[in-house]
């Protein structure tokens, strides 16, 4: 059944925008004035296979469903389902519910495979911008066990823990890059406009200077001639760098073995690795996705190249019929305890508990360790700026008091 886009006015003269599904432009019409609405506009929107991959992910570009109205969205269905609405009409409810105009055009073509017959399952592989394999399995896996409300639950839950995470991250960070940026942009103009301006009398004495004053004059007449070309190249070395580093495998590789390797953040960011595939795994295994299929999703996920490795070879050492804390440990990247765990939540039987308390333990230590130091790093900042400022300081007074002392 084919999903229209209308304009339209109520009863009051009111301007409303909207979709509905219908056989024929026909039928919506008559369905709208049925309703009292006065139609003004009305367009097909392209739906499920007809409209392409491309044309979705450009549409998604401008205002694209995020992490958090996911989210919602199925927490809400969980609800509706777990009530005993069938599916049909619980997503018919979140059509009426959603504000999001991008995920409620997703849903109401979702809504219309559904209606034809196709899975739900299915009908989301349409749409992997806004559900990733992670959703997609554990909504298969929840279809298969007929546990569809819980699996979206534990869904919810999965992300309503990973954004809050998220958000206590980046409040930490926010403060010290705040004042860094703003330092940072302080010292810039105050070394190129400002200290020019003032050490040009200096020109004007022609005495010896002395040498950190003879430093600063070069740094700053320096920056004064050249300082687009400086941010120029900043830019787009920059862009450069990024874009190696994100977008070729031999780039990910390289930035993950240096960041494993950093003195502080490395061991933070292979503590967040392991908190992230521990949550991920235990959840799949929890809704029913096989321990091969969930290995295979982790690594995509765990946000390290490196790691990554360690999981595809895991697995496959798994395929073979080795436990998986066994390849885990030979890796060198788990940290010892993490294995131990896994190893016991296999013997015992319990994996997906043990690996929900790995996961909880080594989140508590980033965040605890991103704490400790961001604490620390504001007065670093701090005694840094202050050191730039008091240099430039002394390096215009320096020569001001001797030209006093010649002058007595």
């Amino acid at each position: 059944m084919p999903v229209f886009e209308y304009t339209a006015l109520n009863e009051k003269g009111k301007k409303l925008k909207g979709i509905i599904d219908a056989q024929s432009s026909g039928a919506a019409r008559q369905k709208l004035r049925e309703n009292n609405i006065y139609l003004i506009e009305l367009l097909e929107s392209s739906g499920k296979k007809k409209e392409s991959l491309l044309q979705r992910r450009a549409g998604g570009l401008f205002g694209k469903a995020g992490a958090r109205e996911v989210t919602v969205m199925t927490r809400q269905l969980a609800t509706l389902l777990g009530a005993g609405l069938p599916l049909v009409q619980s997503l018919n409810t979140l059509i009426a519910q959603t504000s999001h105009p991008h995920l409620k055009k997703i849903l109401a073509q979702i809504k219309e495979e559904v209606n034809e017959g196709s899975s739900f399952s299915q009908t989301l592989t349409h749409y992997p911008e806004v559900f990733p394999a992670f959703y997609l399995n554990m909504v298969r896996a929840g279809e298969a066990s007929g546990t569809l409300h819980l699996v979206l639950e534990r869904l919810a839950d999965f992300s309503e823990k990973q954004q809050a995470l998220k958000g206590r991250i980046r409040a930490a960070l926010a403060y010290p890059l705040f004042m860094f940026l703003v330092g940072s942009v302080v010292l810039f103009f105050l070394i190129t406009f400002v200290v020019p301006n003032v050490t040009r009398i200096f020109d004007e004495m022609h005495q010896t200077l002395p040498l950190i004053t003879i430093v600063l004059i070069g740094v700053s007449r320096f920056l004064e001639t050249f300082w687009w070309l400086i941010v120029a190249g900043v830019g787009a070395g920059a862009v450069s760098l990024h874009s190696f580093l994100s977008k070729t495998e031999r780039g990910r590789a390289l930035r993950d073995r240096i960041v494993l390797r950093l003195p502080v953040i490395g061991p933070m960011n292979r503590k967040m690795a392991v908190a992230r595939f521990s949550r991920t795994l235990g959840t799949l295994l929890e809704s029913g996705v096989p321990l091969l299929a969930s290995l295979e999703i982790v690594r995509n996920i765990v946000g390290n190249a490196l790691i990554g490795d360690a999981i595809r070879q895991a697995g496959n050492d798994v395929r073979e019929g080795q436990s998986l804390s066994a390849p885990l440990a030979r890796s060198g990247l788990f940290p010892a305890i993490a294995v131990e765990m896994i190893s016991v939540g296999e013997q015992s039987g319990n994996l997906e508990p043990m690996l929900y308390r790995i996961a909880d333990a080594y989140e508590k230590e980033v965040e605890s360790s991103i704490t400790t130091l961001t604490s620390l790093l504001e007065p670093v900042m701090i005694l840094v700026m202050g050191l730039i400022v008091g240099f430039i300081v002394v390096s215009i007074l320096l020569p001001i008091f001797e030209m006093n002392q010649l002058v007595r």
